[in-house]
């Protein structure tokens, strides 16, 4: 078999495995809030995110394009194989590390920092006002974002249902973060599973498979079974930390951060085609909905280090990227 054929396959196998990570480590973004809240089973929940994640990731491959044709300049010959394949090792680290310790850090940054720590090792371009305007500056905008919509929508859910019958309310919302639940998984797939399709898609052109930077369909059905595979696998450390230890959620509130932290990504993916962070959005909405309690009802210190492990994640990610590539190139060559 040629040496390039079988690089690409272990490529391909290892992006798939870094997109079943993804699916069980981000799992817990869709379903914490319902499965807390008691609207869904745990298994229930991870089933609809399942079927939800792999609709998301079949509708738009924008984001894709932007992960693999906007962070780094396309790589060429077996060099450039090394670098997407120690780009996936360092996110696929991390990812394990992070789930590990029950952190919901974000396996975009992951996939972000371990290309860039990669790249970087290798001497190869990388395109640093691409990094700014679709990485760093939504990387910023998302979580400040995500808890002011959280903030203010559940202020109005709050008004409106003010002289509701409070056990009907309750019931009708953990119907209605049903559909929320759905819509959150439906964002994820349109956001994480792009990432994946975009990571093979440059390793196919690196190889020089194909020649422009248009998805395969094949690419697509494989990045989106794997990432719903690994949604229902589930991912239950981190849904404690979302779900119970930020905040308690009435189903209420559960219903009013979902809806803000889907209609976010979908937003994002859609509209402005940029790799946003699932966990960011959905941990700052949850945060936003909680504030509106009283400040102090947001248990701000697992906040706090949720906060550490996202500052971290790019350069920890490219750290252990930049170590893969030097080992695999020294035994490469």
């Amino acid at each position: 078999m040629d040496g390039y054929v079988l690089a690409l396959i272990v490529i391909v196998v290892v992006a798939l495995a870094f997109d079943y990570t993804n699916g069980f480590h981000d799992a817990a973004n869709a379903i914490a809030v319902a499965v807390s809240t008691k609207a869904l089973t745990p298994r229930a929940a991870l089933a609809l995110a399942a079927v939800a994640n792999l609709i998301g990731a079949l509708i738009s491959t924008k984001v894709a394009k932007t992960v693999g044709a906007g962070i780094i300049d396309a790589p060429t010959g077996s060099e450039g194989l090394q670098i997407v394949f120690a780009a996936l090792i360092g996110a696929i680290v991390w990812n394990l590390i992070t789930w590990y310790f029950g952190l919901p850090s974000s396996s975009s940054h992951a996939l972000i920092g371990g290309l860039v720590g990669a790249a970087l090792a290798a001497a190869h371009s990388v395109q640093w006002m691409g990094i700014l305007d679709k990485v760093v500056i939504p990387m910023v905008l998302a979580p400040l974002i995500g808890f002011g919509l959280g903030y203010l929508f559940m202020l109005a859910v709050l008004w409106t249902f003010r002289r509701a019958n409070a056990h009907k309310a309750n019931r009708g919302f953990r119907y209605a973060q049903i559909a929320s639940s759905a819509a959150m998984a439906l964002g994820h797939g349109m956001q994480d599973a792009q990432k994946t399709m975009g990571i093979i898609t440059l390793a196919l052109v690196t190889a020089g498979e194909i020649d422009t930077f248009e998805v395969p369909l094949w690419v697509v059905l494989a990045a989106a079974l794997a990432i719903s595979a690994g949604t229902y696998a589930g991912g239950f450390r981190i849904m404690r930390t979302l779900g119970r230890r930020i905040i308690q959620l009435t189903p209420a509130g559960g219903f009013a951060a979902q809806t803000v932290a889907s209609s976010v990504m979908v937003t994002t993916a859609t509209v402005f085609a940029v790799p946003v962070s699932t966990t960011h959005i959905t941990t700052t909405s949850i945060m936003g909905v909680g504030a509106t309690r009283r400040l102090s009802a947001v248990r701000w210190g697992v906040a706090g280090n949720i906060v550490v492990a996202w500052v971290v994640t790019l350069p920890a990610a490219g750290l252990v990227a930049a170590l893969t590539f030097f080992v695999t190139h020294a035994i490469v060559g």
